[in-house]
């Protein structure tokens, strides 16, 4: 093992100044002399949402394996954001969550994350990265392209335009481009051009929508509890994650899927809160004073694009984060893959290697592996999800309705569900004897009998 801050690179280059950016520098900063982030907004001392990030006025969130890499990469960066009035959040034990409409009994797990504001979380990283000697941040400034080698099989550098008046194309060279520019990334359209093969992409359809609003609190329906989360079902497609956030406000994003989505005008917005599983959440705002008015985001289908799988992909270039895979944000799981990706960086460059291109891709791609599987299931849980619906989906979504109900009883169910979905179990921990023992004990009197047997009804067309 090489010590750490070995140097494998003069300079990198990263496309994007989101969050997955921010992670990616702080692992780059130890293997290259040079890092630069390279974006169209404003970003230093910047705490509000950019307009560059649409998803910044909405919530956003690192589960439990999240909140652990983000302190891994940042220490202390936790205490730093509690002390600035950020509440702690357990996953399982200060979160009331509702699912299938019913509340899971309570635990405290250790499964725990900050509950900020996605521009405020930016903001005290960014405050981090900016202090790194060997980071420099190129704000408001364009990406136009990727710079290839003359045999076109390495990417060499990247086009860029400073906004202004008179300013000129320019390119930055680089030993290594990450592309971390999010869904709407340039790459596979920059590589087709150069040819290479399209990158394959796959997804579902959910018709989801999202709209958020803040609050200050006349009365406090949270109980011993920081966030109430009502899951949409297929009974009732209809969700929303309500929680104390930073500066004493309460934030609230409603959302619905395959179409159902939540009005923006304030009368249609307050009848779809009260249409949810969890009550309180209508209870908290209804006499509660607004800060800002419903925005609505749109999130019409899941992608996940294939890097990993194809035959040939340039050296010197790689793409991370949303730009590669944007599950579900229901699930909360973006920013947490992300960060995993970049401990993944981290971990290759304190060896001493400088990332080999093709080889790094397949790292992300078994990072999002088990999280795009597990939410890709779920989403086919809804009967309008077109999707094909496997003996091995069924067979999951079957028995996460038995963990479910059985984890309103047992609050230890509670805890292994949110450590599999938090990423920081894998799936198959759900399936150990002991928890398996729990669920069929807890669930059982309650599943419906069909043909004299006690099975979870499966509904949905493939």
């Amino acid at each position: 093992m090489v010590a750490v801050g070995s140097v494998v690179g003069n300079r990198v280059v990263v496309l994007g100044g989101s969050i997955t950016a921010l992670f990616a520098a702080s692992a780059l900063s130890e293997g290259y002399r040079e890092v630069v982030l390279v974006d169209r907004d404003e970003l230093i001392d910047v705490w509000e949402a950019r307009r560059g990030a649409p998803q910044g006025r909405h919530i956003n969130g690192l589960i439990a394996r999240g909140a652990r890499a983000m302190e891994d990469l940042f220490p202390e960066i936790t205490a730093e954001m509690v002390a600035a009035g950020c509440p702690l959040t357990d996953l399982a034990g200060t979160v009331k969550w509702y699912i299938n409409g019913r509340p899971l009994a309570q635990t405290r797990a250790g499964l725990t994350c900050v509950a900020a504001r996605r521009p405020v979380m930016e903001a005290h990283v960014r405050r981090r990265i900016a202090a790194l000697g060997n980071v420099t941040f190129m704000e408001r400034t364009d990406i136009t392209g990727l710079v290839f080698s003359p045999d076109k099989s390495r990417v060499i550098g990247a086009r860029v335009q400073r906004q202004g008046e008179g300013n000129q194309e320019e390119t930055l060279t680089a030993d290594l481009i990450v592309d971390a520019t999010g869904r709407g990334s340039r790459t596979p359209v920059w590589l087709e051009a150069q040819g290479y093969p399209r990158v394959a992409e796959e997804g579902t359809k959910i018709g989801l929508a999202y709209a958020t609003r803040h609050y200050k609190l006349r009365h406090d329906p949270f109980g011993t509890s920081h966030s109430i989360i009502s899951v949409a079902n297929p009974v009732n497609p209809r969700g929303a994650i309500f929680t104390k956030s930073d500066g004493n406000r309460v934030e609230l994003t409603t959302y619905g899927i395959m179409g159902d989505h939540p009005p923006t005008d304030l009368e249609g917005f307050n009848q779809f809160v009260k249409s949810l599983s969890a009550p309180e959440i209508y209870e908290g705002i209804s006499d509660a004073e607004p800060l800002d008015d419903p925005v609505l985001f749109k999130f019409p289908t899941t992608l996940r694009r294939r890097y990993e799988l194809m035959s040939r992909f340039p050296d010197g270039l790689l793409v991370i984060g949303d730009a590669v895979c944007t599950p579900n944000p229901v699930f909360a799981q973006a920013q947490t893959l992300a960060a995993l990706q970049a401990l993944a960086l981290r971990d290759l460059l304190r060896t001493g290697q400088a990332p080999k291109a093709k080889e790094f891709m397949r790292t992300v791609g078994r990072i999002i592996d088990p999280a795009w599987e597990m939410t890709e299931a779920i989403n086919l849980s809804f009967p309008d999800v077109e999707g094909k619906r496997t003996p091995k989906v069924q067979v999951l979504l079957g028995y996460m309705k038995r963990l479910h109900l059985a984890a309103t009883k047992d609050a230890s169910l509670t805890e292994a569900f949110m450590r599999s979905a938090g990423l920081v179990d894998p799936l198959e921990a759900l399936l150990r004897p002991s928890v398996v023992w729990r669920v069929l004990r807890h669930s059982h009197a309650e599943m419906p009998l069909i043909n004299g047997r006690y099975l979870p009804l499966i509904g949905g067309r493939s």
